[in-house]
């Protein structure tokens, strides 16, 4: 698991791929509980809350890259290291979560 700032995922989603080095745009898996993802949360995102992720671990590919998002990165951070054991390889935890998001990125977002 990698840690991820709000700024570098920033970068990250906003940078087009580069002709022989494609990146992907990363899944977006939000892992907060169903209230606070409409709350706020990053666009484009999936919401699937913590306790539903070993139900549901066949909707995600292992082989994608994953950056999980929570509050302030405890929760995600749970998650990534579940899904690391699951065999996943390319997760990356949102250090400091929406919250960070909301402070470092787009102040216009709800915060709570």
């Amino acid at each position: 698991m990698r840690h991820l700032s709000a700024t570098e995922l920033a970068e990250w989603l906003a940078t087009t791929p580069v002709a022989g080095e494609p990146r992907l745009r990363p899944l977006l898996l939000d892992v907060r509980e169903p209230w606070e993802y409409e709350l706020c949360h990053l666009p484009g995102s999936l919401s699937v809350p913590m306790p539903f992720i070993p139900s549901r671990l066949a909707e995600l590919d292992a082989q994608a890259e994953i950056v999980l998002i929570c509050h302030h990165g405890v929760r995600s951070r749970q998650v990534a290291t579940f899904l690391e054991r699951q065999g996943f390889g390319s997760l990356h935890n949102l250090t400091g979560g929406v919250d960070a998001w909301a402070r470092e990125v787009d102040p216009a977002m709800h915060k709570y």
